[in-house]
């Protein structure tokens, strides 16, 4: 490790070493060399390019992709006495030119960037000295991955016009195959990649029946996390809409964000949930990229992932300071059959939809295993883990049972409804059938003429739907057209034909005890004593007047475990408040007088 490196983490940062592999992929880019980084949301990304950019001589170019974003990071690094400025559309002229001629003048120690202004800022950027070039959230540029942006495709240019500058590209999620493509579009083919593990130990996976998804979230919100920081995605729009409004009636602070609502109504909502306290962020993945609060506690889904990489990225905005937080999902069989005919409809060709139908299954084999989920989930980055005991069929194994009668049974009624009424139906009629239920319609069709009519009574309407949901995500059967009939599929005739068994998970619902792991050794907020936990509080309240004074969000004040190791320690003078973790010079200056001002007075 080079001095300079570790005396500018104590001088800007307040820390006193690095953590994981950051020490070795800080040295890389320092001596020259680019580096391709894959680790994990909250395992401090930022560090390995903003340590760099302060040491090397030049300024540090990094290419971010949220401009709304751009704004609270840079602040982030003002408050730590760092030069940090950003270019992109929402700058009028005077401003722009006045960061232009910082940069040429030596002035900015950072300079971000939209990927979108990079080709138009290429005659400025060779008129200043770079550090390095920084590409963030690199996964974007992965075609078959999660969160393809076309504006990073010309990121190639970089290794083009700089060839001389160092590179670092990172991101918090990539398989095999992704991070191949991303090193092969930026041309980071022979750069030192340094993979991460991508356990997030004080996040708990939980996944839920979908039956009254919207009362089970309100549930789960108020016996687990009432009045806490969270996420909820949606698929559509209009489930953003509703979903808000159901939580704002009862009494939660919640905030619709999609691509519906205007640029003005987005960023004002972002700018509460970041800044403001207990705020729940109803979203579509139009949100979530690069937000860095760092005490989400939970991140609910009321609609199925399209992919695995998807639902770790979302699931990776909960718990970023190391505390207990919680990944919810609930999930049902029109989730199958949705997702199965958003990929049948779209407009990708037959490859695209392979790999559509890939990330699919995978998803669902998640969804549906009767083992441990956080060792099936690092096993689809390539991670070999144990079982958690952490997540919820670790907590409260489900059980399993020999699925295979049921499961021809309903075969043989898709096979004998499709041969007497010569067309396919969806769950509800072979339900129906497999019930006994005579109505009207049915009658008139001749389903109960179907030699299979009422041998399914041994399940009520909720377990054939389980079964029908598990058939789906195993691909014995299929879901097709726009109404999602159901069809044999080729693994299914093997099935009915007695040459493969089926073996079914049952749902439970029992409630999961909340997680007390924690990434973090310290102590958490609810292990302080009393009079700790009144400084905590004193301190809290000190840093959201702070934060609100300067328009800036309350954690680049100071996040939670720093507050809280002020509280356990209670520093009484200068001195002793620099050896606090997180309490670099530029803060002990700025913050010292207050923040021993406030303990002393508790």
């Amino acid at each position: 490790m080079t001095d300079a490196a570790l005396a500018t983490l104590e001088r800007v940062w307040g820390y006193s070493d690095f953590r994981g592999p950051q020490r070795q992929i800080v040295d890389t880019v320092i001596a020259g060399q680019n580096a391709l980084v894959l680790m994990p949301t909250g395992g401090g990304k930022s560090l390995c390019y903003q340590i760099p950019s302060l040491v090397r001589d030049g300024t540090g170019i990094i290419i971010s992709p949220l401009i709304a974003l751009m704004q609270d990071q840079v602040a982030a690094l003002e408050q730590l006495g760092v030069r940090a400025a950003f270019l992109n559309s929402t700058l009028d002229p005077d401003t722009r030119r006045l960061v232009e001629q910082q940069y040429l003048a030596g002035e900015l120690d950072m300079l971000y960037l939209a990927p979108e202004r990079l080709q138009a800022s290429l005659p400025l950027l060779h008129r200043g000295k770079i550090a390095l070039f920084a590409i963030d959230e690199a996964h974007c540029v992965s075609q078959w991955g999660h969160d393809f942006r076309p504006d990073y495709l010309g990121l190639s240019v970089i290794q083009e016009e700089f060839p001389d500058v160092p590179r670092i590209a990172l991101t918090a999620t990539a398989t095999v195959q992704t991070r191949e493509e991303i090193a092969s579009r930026l041309g980071l083919e022979d750069a030192p990649k340094f993979v991460s593990s991508f356990d997030r130990p004080n996040i708990q996976y939980r996944i839920v029946p979908k039956n009254r998804a919207r009362d089970s979230l309100l549930r789960f919100i108020r016996a687990e996390h009432d009045g806490d920081a969270g996420i909820v995605y949606c698929l559509s729009r209009k489930s953003v809409e509703q979903t808000a409004e159901f939580l704002r009636d009862q009494g939660l602070d919640a905030l619709p964000y999609h691509a519906g609502l205007t640029p003005e109504q987005r960023r004002f909502n972002q700018q509460r949930f970041l800044r403001d306290d207990g705020v729940v962020m109803c979203a579509t993945i139009a949100f979530g990229m690069g937000i860095d609060k760092p005490d989400v506690r939970f991140v609910a889904h009321l609609d199925l992932p399209k992919s695995v990489e998807g639902y770790y990225q979302e699931t990776g905005r909960a718990g970023r300071d190391g505390e207990p937080a919680t990944a919810w999902l609930a999930y049902g069989l029109q989730d199958v059959v949705q997702q199965r005919r958003m990929i049948e409809q779209g407009d990708g060709d037959a490859f695209r939809q392979r790999q559509q139908s890939l990330h699919l299954d995978a998803m669902l084999a998640l969804c549906e295993t009767a083992g441990c989920r956080r060792q099936m989930l690092l096993a689809y980055f390539g991670e070999d883990a144990q079982p958690c005991g952490n997540c919820d069929n670790c907590l409260n194994p489900p059980e399993t049972w020999d699925g295979t009668v049921p499961a021809q049974k309903l075969l043989s009624t898709i096979v004998r409804l499709d041969r007497a009424t010569g067309r396919a139906y969806g769950a509800g009629a072979l339900i129906d059938v497999l019930l006994g239920k005579r109505t009207e319609r049915s009658s008139a069709q001749g389903h109960d003429k179907v030699s299979t009519f009422g041998i399914g009574t041994e399940l009520d309407d909720t377990g054939w739907r389980t079964v029908v949901r598990q058939l789906l995500a195993m691909n014995v059967i299929s879901a097709v057209g726009e109404y999602g009939v159901m069809q044999v599929s080729p693994r299914g005739a093997e099935v009915l034909a007695g040459r493969e068994p089926v073996k079914l998970r049952k749902d439970t619902t029992a409630a999961v005890a909340r997680s007390s792991r924690r990434s973090s050794s310290s102590a958490s907020i609810d292990e302080l004593q009393p009079g700790q936990r009144e400084r905590f509080e004193a301190l809290r309240e000190w840093r959201r007047d702070t934060a609100r004074d300067q328009s800036v969000p309350a954690y680049v004040v100071f996040n939670d475990a720093t507050l809280r190791e002020l509280a356990v320690e209670r520093p009484s003078t200068l001195n002793e408040l620099a050896g606090i973790s997180g309490v670099g010079r530029a803060k002990l200056e700025q913050y010292g007088d207050e923040v021993l001002e406030v303990l002393a007075g508790v």
